[in-house]
């Protein structure tokens, strides 16, 4: 029986066997900046180009499934833009009132604040009066913060829907409360804060998590097959397992619970290393996880994994984009590849083939084509 993309990656996630392994890797917004070279502004803030952008690459590599990391895009930010400064080639400066932006082709927006960002205390801090009821925004990164427009919160879905239709797996993400919480007081600050103040910690994530939980249910109207929760600061760098019991599991586990009732699948994203807590990440109720990051980015042993969680969860990873895709030679790629893919197919139920994290900026095109003319050599089911 063939499949189509969006059916392929459907029956994965449902811990199914397709006709051959599904291929879907996240795209960092490096890579597409470096394939693409488009306007880097219109490509951070305009829903048609950054649609574009997505289906584009994702037939060039031949990938199953579409993950739209930004949504909510509006005309917002020429609101207040003071001028704009072409730097070269790829590389342009906004001007603001209090703050100027510089966007590119080489990654993510860097944005340069006039005064420093003062993040407040906890002790300063009222849970219900100062959390926001409605998240409207998206923590990309430090200093840096996608503005979600309320009246057009989840319009590239319908978009990208318009265009590719039923052709291929369409997968929405949002943001864990935890990191919303360290986004808000600073890392260091927010780490501290939930050994000094434990229960008002949790009370100021169960305010983020309410937000997130409205924002998950609007989503899972759209035309989507999953959403994934990005959780990068949840792994062993940060906090130790008890510490994701008490304040990531329960919030998550929320959030989950919601997109699962509104018949969706569920992935968890977790970066870095998490070979302590794959059952307990089990616990919160997720269809899946992703990244699993391998040595030495991160400790998960692929066939380890299976055998811990594959009976009950789908894996969706983990080729290392630094260490074999980047750096690594021909024959590593076609090892470390056909390893992954080996384990997946023999030891899971539901398997999806991908870069552990995000694609590299800077790993040649050449090294993401090779993973669909790999998966047509090795990837069919007998």
């Amino acid at each position: 029986m063939s499949f189509t993309s969006k059916q392929r990656v459907w029956a994965a996630m449902n811990l199914q066997k397709p006709d051959r392994v599904p291929l879907m890797c996240q795209f960092s917004i490096g890579f597409m900046m470096t394939q693409l070279k488009p306007d880097p502004v219109a490509f951070w803030y305009d829903r048609e180009t950054f649609a574009e952008g997505l289906i584009e690459l994702c037939r060039q590599f031949r990938f199953d499934g579409i993950l739209v990391s930004l949504h909510g895009h509006s005309d917002a930010w020429k609101k207040d833009l003071i001028r704009r400064e072409e730097m070269e080639p790829g590389k342009v400066k906004l001007h603001y009132p209090d703050r100027v932006e510089i966007h590119s082709w080489i990654d993510l927006p860097i944005v340069e604040f006039n005064s420093p960002v003062q993040n407040p205390t906890i002790e300063a801090v009222d849970p219900e009066k100062d959390i926001p009821s409605e998240i409207d925004y998206i923590p990309v990164s430090n200093n840096l913060h996608f503005p979600l427009c309320k009246d057009h919160m989840f319009d590239i879905f319908d978009l990208l829907y318009g265009k590719v239709g039923d052709e291929l797996s369409i997968h929405g993400e949002i943001t864990s409360p935890f990191d919303y919480f360290l986004d808000y007081f600073g890392y260091e600050n927010g780490l501290i804060a939930l050994m000094l103040e434990p229960e008002k910690s949790k009370r100021i994530l169960a305010k983020f998590t309410d937000g997130i939980v409205a924002l998950a249910e609007g989503m899972c109207r759209k035309p989507i097959d999953a959403v994934k929760i990005s959780s990068p600061f949840a792994g062993q760098g940060f906090i130790s397992k008890d510490a994701y019991r008490e304040f990531v599991l329960p919030f998550e586990s929320r959030i989950i619970e919601t997109i699962k009732a509104a018949g969706k699948k569920v992935y968890i994203h977790t970066c870095g290393s998490i070979g302590d807590r794959l059952e307990l990440m089990r616990e919160s109720g997720a269809s899946g996880l992703e990244c699993l990051d391998p040595v030495p980015v991160g400790n998960v042993d692929i066939e380890d994994a299976f055998e811990r969680i594959g009976e009950t969860m789908f894996i969706k990873g983990n080729i290392d984009s630094i260490n074999t895709l980047l750096f690594g030679s021909d024959e590593k790629i076609l090892q470390d590849v056909r390893h992954i893919m080996e384990v997946g197919m023999t030891k899971g139920k539901g398997f999806i083939l991908s870069t552990a994290c995000s694609i590299a900026p800077k790993v040649p095109r050449e090294n993401i084509l090779k993973l669909s003319e790999l998966i047509q050599e090795y990837g069919f089911y007998r």
